[in-house]
């Protein structure tokens, strides 16, 4: 399947843009993230009319072979997407209190499933708050719709892709050094999934994200990939370079599922491999 170009003006909002379309009346779905079971992500205040959910919601069985957080079958994430009411027009906001990648790993799903404007809030709730915003311990109603999800409407790479990308393009991994120099598949560069924010967790601006991916030779038409460890940092890293329109592949199995296969090599070291 051809998958479908990300507009630039539709990866990130901010919180001031996210306030003045729900002023003026636009249809919003705002998703807040997180790691936990749903009980504990409800006990938590949240922007008005978010819906809670967990990072669960983004991801299908785990199996022995499937990686951490394998994508969602489109029956799973189709049932997502009616229970919170997205339809063709609606601008859907996501965040996370914990971590901007598992905002980002929502945000790549939903992409990847076809809804057509997928936005991460940048900065999140404190970004929000920070504006002016209130925060509700409220939990959004379940909404309706009729939506159909095109899952492939991003590209995603298997563990052969990945491993291919690393010897004919730009495959990236967006772990930490130490995990990275512990162990990684032949080929791959390194580049923290965090080296995306800026210290007060914002995206850093498009010259700044242009410059430091163009030192590891994405540029021009250069094929290029992202994985981490379970698929989370890697999705932030597609959102950051997705926000300078720049098309990556997502290994969201990453090593966890890259790993599952003991025939499958791996190089040690600070080096590429």
């Amino acid at each position: 399947m051809t998958s479908t170009p990300v507009r630039v003006d539709r990866v990130a909002i901010t919180a001031e843009k996210l306030q003045k379309k729900i002023a003026n009346g636009r249809e919003v779905v705002v998703l807040e993230v997180r790691r936990e079971t749903l009980a504990e992500t409800e006990a938590g205040q949240r922007i008005p009319g978010a819906h809670a959910v967990t990072i669960a919601d983004f991801a299908g069985p785990e199996t022995e072979t499937s990686g951490t957080f394998p994508l969602p079958a489109a029956e799973q994430i189709q049932a997502a997407v009616r229970r919170w009411g997205i339809t063709t027009d609606s601008i859907v906001v996501v965040y996370s209190p914990e971590a901007p990648a598992v905002a980002a790993r929502a945000w790549w799903t939903l992409r990847w499933a076809g809804v057509p404007d997928v936005r991460y809030l940048d900065g999140g709730a404190e970004a929000w708050t920070a504006a002016g915003g209130a925060l509700t311990d409220e939990v959004a109603a379940e909404g309706a719709s009729e939506f159909v999800v095109t899952t492939g409407s991003l590209p995603a790479l298997d563990a052969d892709g990945a491993a291919e990308l690393a010897r004919s393009g730009v495959l990236l991994d967006t772990r930490g050094a130490e995990p990275y120099a512990e162990g990684h598949i032949p080929g791959a560069g390194h580049l923290p999934g965090a080296a995306n924010l800026t210290e007060n967790g914002l995206l850093k601006d498009d010259e700044e994200l242009r410059a430091q991916y163009r030192e590891l030779g994405v540029e021009g038409d250069t094929a290029v990939g992202l994985y981490c460890g379970v698929g989370n940092a890697a999705a932030l890293s597609v959102l950051a370079l997705a926000k300078i329109g720049v098309p990556a592949g997502y290994y969201a199995g990453s090593l966890s599922q890259y790993r599952s296969d003991p025939a499958r090599p791996i190089a040690v070291g600070a080096d590429r491999g």
